[in-house]
């Protein structure tokens, strides 16, 4: 048994829960993404090994994990709830591409000092904290800074002499 897996099981024991197959099965797959997958993409790839699983245990058990610290809820913007590892993983932060969906994953020990800085400075105990930040990534920039193809110039241009 994983660590991840003990940490699960005492936390669900707590609850009065009891351990099951397809607990067991969201937690493997869970523990097996990379990066930021929603209820809706868990459910999936849990489908995907077992038809039988419902979508209201997928989402149970995600708020079971994100309970027990194994998993932490994020949001991006979207709309949805993300989950990312959070057991034993190090805090960062996250820049959002608004053109692509881009999530780029950062730590600066800079903007740690200046967000512990302001919480003293206010007297404020600070228990956790999630920066995001918005704005369009260098792919998209260099995307749209392309110049339109020359049909699409000239085109534009015989528009523009209509007037």
């Amino acid at each position: 048994m994983t660590e991840e897996q003990e940490v699960f099981l005492k936390h669900i024991q707590k609850q009065g829960l009891k351990r099951t197959a397809q607990r067991d099965l969201i937690l493997d797959v869970f523990l097996h993404t990379e990066g930021h997958v929603s209820g809706e993409d868990l459910y999936q790839l849990v489908r995907e090994k077992d038809p039988t699983v419902g979508q209201t245990t997928v989402y149970r058990t995600l708020r079971l994990l994100t309970d027990a610290g194994l998993a932490r809820e994020v949001r991006f913007g979207d709309g949805r709830a993300h989950y990312e590892h959070n057991y034993k993983h190090e805090h960062h932060d996250h820049m959002i591409c608004s053109e692509c969906g881009k999530i780029i994953e950062f730590y600066s020990p800079e903007l740690e000092a200046i967000q512990d800085a302001m919480a003293a400075k206010y007297k404020f105990k600070l228990t956790e904290h999630l920066l995001r930040m918005i704005g369009v990534c260098s792919t998209c920039r260099r995307s749209s800074a392309k110049p339109a193809p020359r049909k699409e110039l000239a085109a534009h241009a015989a528009k523009s002499t209509r007037r």
